[in-house]
Parts: structure tokens; C-alpha cells; sequence
């Protein structure tokens, strides 16, 4: 039997559903003399990568469409005593990035996940 595991799936959807729902978040800072105001979230929308196997420890990654960033994500290892080893945004969060491992053979399937956004 194959066996799934997935992280970070539940975590990202609940993220499309708050800012589906007209998220906004207060600025931290401003320049002096102007008022802060707040940030907006819109244009969300999932991307994905469909299962491909690869190389154990060799990163998947999906990007956001130009413009947009990512919000989460997540990614799913899938084979036979497959795991999900990483799962995390991309140092210039524009994408998301998945690796797993699979310990009896040289490849393992992953899928990846992101929710992207414009910002403001």
C-alpha cells in the first residue's frame, strides 16, 4: 500500500480562505508624517505542481505569476515509505518548494502547493 503524507496543505488553505475573505493587515511602520494605512490582500489564487517523481532531497518548486506573492503552501511526498523532508517559501517569496525522500528508492513523487496574492 502507498502511503501519503502531506504538510502544510490544511495551513494554506486556511490562509485562501482568510484572505478570500477580505484580510487586511495594519502596517507596522510608516514614513514620518504620513499615516499608517492598511494592507491589502486580493487576487489570491493556488498554483500547483502535480506529483512528479524526482530524485530524493531534489526541491520542487512552483512559482507565483508575475507580480504576486506567496502566501503558503505546502507540498506532499507520495510512494511507498515516502516523506515530505521540506516544505517552505522561496528566499525571495515569489514561489514554494518541496523535497521528500524515499529510503528503498532513488526517486519519490512530489507535489507543490502555493497560495499567491497580490500585496499592498
Amino acid at each position: 500500500m502507498r502511503k501519503n503524507r502531506a504538510l502544510g496543505v490544511a495551513a494554506a488553505l486556511a490562509l485562501a480562505v482568510v484572505a478570500g475573505g477580505g484580510w487586511t493587515a495594519q502596517a507596522d511602520s510608516a514614513p514620518e508624517g504620513k499615516p499608517k494605512g492598511h494592507g491589502k490582500i486580493y487576487g489570491y489564487e493556488v498554483v500547483s505542481l502535480p506529483n512528479e517523481n524526482v530524485g530524493n532531497f531534489e526541491r520542487r518548486t512552483v512559482w507565483c505569476p508575475k507580480g504576486k506573492k506567496v502566501l503558503g503552501g505546502g507540498a506532499e511526498a507520495r510512494g511507498e515509505g515516502a516523506e515530505l523532508v521540506g516544505s517552505f517559501p522561496t528566499d525571495n517569496h515569489r514561489g514554494w518548494i518541496g523535497l521528500g525522500n524515499q529510503d528503498e528508492f532513488d526517486s519519490v513523487g512530489i507535489s507543490v502547493f502555493a497560495i499567491c496574492a497580490y500585496t499592498r
